[in-house]
């Protein structure tokens, strides 16, 4: 039986590296909810499709262990998070990053995932690949120029060009 994913999308999300793990996941039978960062449930990709996640990241909280990964699914994470960063929702998404590393559940992602699990205080020690924009604001974890690293339970892209280099070891860790 394959293991299930929570994917938490911020509002507006990259659609091309959404719809990746979301196909990927469809046709590997992984179970996963997606979740928005965001007041709704309804977001939209950054190219303007609208979305309908199945819960708000408020509906993550305390269903960890029902769980086995997180997988953020980047869209114009860095800009929308600085603009909202003391919004409920980008505090719950920090949260709940803190909560599945510290139970050592697999984290996933590309472009600013990397950043975002930075600012969750969760890389220490960790190699990632991260965004050449992002690159300097790594302190604990390292970041790599490689186009995806996977280091213990992080799985990391550098951009949604390179999520195809993750995927396949994230499918296989998820079955």
């Amino acid at each position: 039986m394959s293991k299930k994913a929570a994917i938490v999308a911020v509002n507006p999300v990259n659609g091309f590296g959404l719809f990746r793990y979301l196909e990927a996941f469809f046709e590997n039978g992984i179970q996963y909810e997606l979740f928005a960062v965001a007041d709704s449930t309804r977001i939209r990709t950054n190219s303007g499709i609208a979305i309908e996640a199945h819960q708000t990241i408020d509906a993550l909280c305390g269903r960890e262990a029902e769980f086995d990964a997180l997988v953020f699914a980047c869209g114009d994470a860095v800009p929308v998070f600085a603009q909202h960063a003391d919004e409920p929702w980008n505090r719950t998404l920090l949260a709940e990053i803190g909560r599945f590393a510290a139970q050592g559940k697999i984290l996933a992602g590309h472009c600013a995932a990397a950043l975002i699990f930075e600012l969750a205080g969760v890389t220490e020690g960790k190699r990632l690949a991260v965004h050449p924009l992002a690159k300097p604001a790594i302190a604990r974890g390292t970041a790599t120029d490689e186009r995806s690293v996977v280091d213990g339970n992080f799985y990391t892209a550098r951009d949604e060009s390179d999520a195809w280099t993750l995927i396949p070891a994230l499918v296989e860790a998820l079955k």
